[in-house]
């Protein structure tokens, strides 16, 4: 008789990342990713997050954009980052 394999699992998908930007004290802009951006947000606010933002802590999110992973809104953070302060908000609101 012969063997069965057993069926095998499908690959987990991979959760949702979010690329968020910050306006800080100054009128600074700060870029990070997260899965949670209201957590994260929090996280900054009560100085558990960046050392950045425990310096400079952030007054409100001014735009957030999702992506399939942790790669990809990783390498879109990136961008952001590279961008001159005047384009970085508009980054969130061209189609990707």
């Amino acid at each position: 008789m012969p063997r069965t394999q057993p069926d095998p699992q499908p690959a987990p998908i991979p959760a949702p990342y979010w690329l968020y930007l910050l306006e800080c004290e100054g009128g600074v802009y700060y870029a990070g990713i997260a899965l949670d951006v209201e957590q994260r947000f929090f996280q900054h606010v009560f100085g558990l997050g960046a050392k950045f933002t425990r310096a400079r802590p952030p007054l409100r999110v001014l735009a957030a954009r999702v992506y399939p992973d942790k790669g990809a809104a990783l390498r879109a953070e990136l961008k952001v980052k590279a961008l001159p302060r005047i384009r970085k908000l508009a980054f969130f609101e061209a189609d990707t």
